[in-house]
């Protein structure tokens, strides 16, 4: 588990330093520390479920210290007048009575000299990481729309008709068979998928999850040597084919240039 976990955390951090992409995958993850030696003390989530860097900003940004690890800041001293405690300038009062508060979350720390630090995957009562788990997570949430940008729609080089099918297919205004039957023109019975699957002939069913035609966008992907989970949402799918189109074309452009 902590060697595919670790591995996953690594490819998640370097995507995040090159696009700053959503916190789905940090946010159920936590820090379990031994002997501190591989967690950072102030930008890692090891204690009270926030960073010390964002818990106490103002102090990161004063620390002499800021890519310490957390046994290392122990071995310095994180208690009154230690070593731990060193900054850019002298403090006001009031900071260091915010230090004090810091000091006391630390209190009752004690390190494990014996155990490695390790990652814990919050999504299975196990705290054992699979990409299963992660991919359902990611295809069953609660889908959140995310707007497609009008420009991408909206191409000189793109035929008008398919513009406006795009445009309808995003607002859900095409004549599936979900809006056929909102709008009586089919009954209960003749809302099911085309292709025979048993499940209502929704937009995003239809484009997307269903077995026969959804199938086409894994082809799609391939063919641009796109790796990505299909969203609920088509609109999420487009904005994160683009985006990896967007970057491939940059590297494609750096590499002939160089």
């Amino acid at each position: 588990m902590d060697t595919s976990l670790n591995k996953y955390i690594w490819i998640h951090t370097q995507n995040q330093k090159k696009n700053k992409r959503e916190e789905w995958f940090s946010g159920h993850v936590t820090r379990s520390v031994g002997n501190g030696k591989h967690t950072l003390f102030w930008s890692d989530v090891w204690l009270s479920g926030v960073s010390f860097r964002e818990r106490f900003s103002r102090f990161y940004d004063l620390s002499l210290f800021k890519d310490k690890s957390v046994f290392d800041m122990c071995q310095l001293g994180w208690g009154e007048e230690g070593e731990a405690w060193r900054w850019r300038q002298r403090l006001f009062a009031w900071e260091e009575e915010v230090v004090g508060e810091l000091m006391l979350l630390l209190h009752n720390v004690i390190l494990q000299v014996d155990k490695d630090d390790k990652w814990f995957w919050t999504l299975d009562s196990s705290n054992a990481f699979t990409v299963r788990r992660a991919y359902n997570f990611m295809t069953f949430q609660h889908p959140i729309a995310l707007p497609v940008v009008a420009s991408s729609l909206w191409h000189k080089d793109v035929p008008l008709k398919v513009v406006l099918f795009a445009w309808r297919l995003f607002h859900d205004r095409l004549p599936t068979k979900d809006n056929l039957l909102h709008h009586g023109v089919i009954d209960h019975d003749s809302r099911m998928c085309v292709a025979g699957c048993g499940l209502t002939e929704l937009s995003h069913h239809l484009f997307l999850h269903c077995h026969v035609f959804g199938s086409v966008w894994h082809l799609i992907y391939r063919w641009l040597d796109i790796a990505t989970v299909v969203t609920p949402r088509f609109s999420n799918n487009v904005n994160n084919t683009s985006n990896q189109s967007i970057q491939r074309k940059t590297e494609c452009h750096t590499t002939f240039k160089t």
